[in-house]
């Protein structure tokens, strides 16, 4: 007989650690539904994330490299499948919920506008006097509003754990049910772990684009960064000389491990040190356990350092962002000046949730592509 959902809770009991946030102890749903049959309440979370038109358009949406750059660089989709796979090899060293820790993970991005950072930072312009814009936030607008699959509800209905850890710098949700109101000053383990995966991504594998690019060099690296001299040597020592892409794919893999370690051995301490026993504890500590060492976090600040310097402000980088940004500036007053020539979907939300908003909704839904083609459907052409 396959395993009903009251098993899988059961398994949970008996495997994780008990301060890891067990799916029968759920909070809920803002919308209440019936419990699903075969499976928890967040692997319910992660299946309709994987569902959500909003997780397919982070295929052609900018990771570091302009969408479409090359065939191996990676785009927002394969850098969330990646902060997933490392997520959930955290979580599981640590004995927390996998399944919550995906869906966060997997979710985190959903809002992200299109362009990269730098598409943020111009419809954080654009809003300035209509409350801004944030990726976080908009993730969470996307869950709750943007979606429109199901008949009973907006958005994907999706527990108070997983809105928790998509929160991030936010109030939590609230739910109606019953105690739940309260302010914590932490989120779970499992949403502390997503957090810390997708830096661990980005400082991975923005490092690897930047080689495959042949924006940095291998050279400039063992000159300047001390994480990546290390790995190299340790390689080197272990296989001797390697094919150039072989040689980077081992060093990043070994950079990678060196932090998963570092965040495990370091939590771990914390979490005894704190004594925790439940999940509510790790809510109730003024700050994260999931972290780096201090020695690690030096580390990486180098390597952070070095990627602002010589990759994400490269010129070869940031100029297609510089123009495509322009374009969003250019589409955000087109559709503010002739509203009904977005879709009708944007145009039904303006009553309730004003015209600016409506209009930054659509843009951030928008792939780096759409917004080429929209520029050029509705500007370009009629200049």
């Amino acid at each position: 007989m396959p395993a009903n959902c009251a098993e899988l809770e059961t398994r949970e009991n008996d495997v994780l650690a008990t301060y890891a946030q067990i799916s029968k102890n759920s909070r809920g749903r803002k919308f209440p539904e019936d419990p699903p049959q075969w499976r928890t309440q967040f692997q319910r979370d992660r299946d309709r994330i994987i569902h959500s038109r909003a997780f397919r358009r982070l295929e052609n949406k900018t990771q570091v490299f302009f969408s479409g750059s090359g065939d191996h660089l990676r785009t927002r989709l394969t850098h969330t499948m990646e902060v997933a796979a490392i997520a959930r090899n955290i979580a599981r060293a640590l004995r927390l919920n996998e399944d919550l820790t995906e869906s966060i993970a997997l979710a985190h991005d959903l809002g992200h506008a299109p362009c990269g950072h730098s598409g943020e930072e111009a419809l954080n312009q654009l809003m300035q006097e209509h409350g801004g814009f944030e990726h976080n936030q908009q993730s969470l607008r996307v869950v709750q509003l943007l979606e429109r699959k199901y008949p009973k509800f907006s958005g994907l209905n999706l527990t108070w754990e997983t809105l928790e850890g998509l929160a991030k710098h936010e109030a939590p949700p609230k739910m109606p049910t019953g105690d739940v109101q309260s302010q914590f000053p932490s989120s779970s383990l499992e949403a502390q772990v997503a957090n810390l995966a997708d830096e661990i991504t980005y400082y991975s594998h923005d490092l690897d684009d930047g080689l495959d690019s042949g924006l940095l060099s291998e050279e400039q690296l063992n000159r300047d960064i001390d994480c990546w001299k290390i790995a190299s040597a340790r390689i080197q020592s272990e296989y001797g000389d390697l094919p150039k892409e072989c040689r980077h794919y081992f060093i990043i893999r070994c950079l990678i491990d060196e932090q998963v370690q570092d965040v495990v051995q370091t939590t771990e301490a914390n979490i005894n040190s704190a004594q925790v026993t439940f999940a509510d504890d790790v809510r109730h500590q003024a700050s994260n356990l999931v972290a780096y060492s201090k020695k690690r976090h030096e580390t990486n600040l180098q390597l952070r350092t070095y990627l602002y310097n010589n990759l994400y402000f490269n010129k070869i980088v940031h100029e297609p962002h510089k123009k495509a940004t322009r374009m969003l500036g250019d589409l955000f007053r087109y559709y503010k000046r002739y509203p009904n020539t977005m879709d009708s979907f944007a145009q039904s939300m303006i009553t309730e949730h004003g015209l600016e908003r409506s209009i930054c909704d659509h843009l951030a839904c928008m792939t780096d592509r759409t917004v080429i083609l929209e520029h050029e459907r509705l500007i370009t052409i009629t200049k």
